[in-house]
């Protein structure tokens, strides 16, 4: 569930080559997560580290994910006496 988000929203990621010849990516509509390297390469891998823990920390904390739901089965919660 999650490796699927993760590489779906990865498959939309944009990436500039910058004045100084490095590579800047971003993941559009995914506020604060980008990566900046010296190569395309590289900064798909940093992107997607970053992207990673960003949604950890999301879901850790209980905020919403764009595009993302945590469907949970409260029966599981209930103990029976």
């Amino acid at each position: 569930m999650l490796s699927q988000y993760l590489e779906k929203k990865l498959k939309t990621a944009k990436y500039k080559l910058l004045k100084d010849g490095t590579y800047f990516g971003e993941i559009p509509g995914i506020k604060g997560v980008w990566a900046n390297a010296r190569t395309r390469a590289a900064c798909q891998k940093e992107l997607a580290e970053v992207f990673e823990d960003w949604l950890f920390l999301k879901i850790q904390s209980h905020e919403t994910v764009p595009g993302f739901s945590i469907k949970t089965d409260r029966r599981n919660l209930v103990r029976n006496g």
